[in-house]
């Protein structure tokens, strides 16, 4: 299973395919990063994702860059970065698009809390 309290990258389908059918078995909430090399606000806010990864191990981070993993971003019908998708069980929760760090800590906060 996925390191608990770190931000996992995922740098091939299959290993994205791996990591949220294992998640979502688990039950726990998952917080999907799509991110770019080039964006500002990406890397403004990957250390955010970080420290709450950290203070959440009861959630699962992963990361996935929509240059390296395209046809990802593509099904999941991403258009900006960085955008943030909370799922449960493959069901999509919520949505936050922009490096919004209070929005995020917010709706993690709330849905990692009904558990």
């Amino acid at each position: 299973m996925a390191e608990e309290g770190a931000v996992i990258s995922c740098h091939t389908v299959e290993h994205w395919n791996q990591q949220l059918e294992q998640a979502n078995e688990s039950k726990k909430l998952v917080v999907v990063d799509f991110t770019a090399s080039w964006c500002g606000p990406c890397r403004i806010i990957s250390p955010v994702l970080a420290d709450l990864a950290k203070k959440l191990p009861q959630v699962t981070f992963l990361k996935v860059d929509v240059d390296e993993l395209k046809s990802v971003a593509e099904d999941w019908a991403i258009e900006a970065m960085p955008t943030f998708i909370l799922l449960k069980e493959g069901t999509i929760l919520d949505k936050v698009i922009g490096a919004k760090k209070e929005e995020l800590q917010e709706k993690i906060t709330q849905f990692s809390l009904n558990v």
